[in-house]
């Protein structure tokens, strides 16, 4: 058995290669093989998401704190909140991140197919990616 303590594993800033915006990578679990599934908390400043990507195993999303938007290629964008667990399928091209004017973490969990856990793409563009305000607009209250 191991056990990570709380505070004992470094974060880092989220790569500007995959990520629009300021935010914070905290690694959770990522154990040995034969185990594929790894585990990170995301926290996003507001205005800040990922680029498109997939995943090839898929991915879930537990939102922990505050407000993001989150969208899967043609579809609407979706308010997410804390409690919401997200499944994304494998290949299914999406982005996710805080809201315009909100921060949002959320805990990610992958599997890693041959050593692989996503597939980044290009950037949402701010026009895409403020297409979240109509989504605020439809929330439930």
């Amino acid at each position: 058995m191991e056990i990570k303590r709380s505070g004992t594993q470094p974060s880092s800033k989220g790569s500007a290669d995959y990520f629009t915006g300021d935010v914070r990578i905290a690694p959770l679990f990522n154990p040995p093989e034969p185990a594929r599934a790894l585990g990170v908390s995301v926290t996003f400043e507001p205005g800040a998401r990922t680029a498109w990507h997939t995943h090839p195993l898929g991915q879930v999303l537990i939102v922990t704190a505050g407000c993001g938007w989150t969208q899967c290629w043609g579809g609407p964008v979706e308010v997410i909140r804390p409690g919401d667990v997200i499944w994304c399928p494998p290949g299914h091209k999406h982005w996710h991140g805080a809201t315009k004017d909100t921060a949002m973490t959320h805990i990610a969990i992958v599997e890693q197919l041959d050593g692989k856990a996503v597939d980044w793409m290009e950037k949402v563009s701010d026009e895409q990616y403020l297409a979240g305000l109509q989504a605020d607009e439809r929330k439930p209250q």
